[in-house]
């Protein structure tokens, strides 16, 4: 069974410009949003366990085997 490519995604702080609720280095996971995406914003679970809008200047997108990604998600 082939997943949607919708259903995880996740992206690495690359710049944190004055976001206390993301640190550079991490990984962190995405929620779909193609509306912030055509204004160049990414929709994030940040450290706040919250989501929130960032610039996608900020991050990269990273592109896991399936088994890294459900490591991640089960992380936290």
């Amino acid at each position: 069974m082939r997943r949607k490519q919708t259903d995880r995604r996740f992206v690495l702080c690359v710049h944190n410009e004055a976001c206390d609720d993301l640190e550079t280095r991490k990984v962190y996971r995405v929620i779909p949003d193609e509306k912030a995406e055509k204004d160049g914003y990414v929709r994030v679970i940040d450290e706040s366990g919250d989501d929130y809008l960032y610039p996608a200047t900020y991050v990269v997108r990273l592109h896991l085997p399936q088994e890294a990604e459900q490591a991640i998600a089960a992380a936290g």
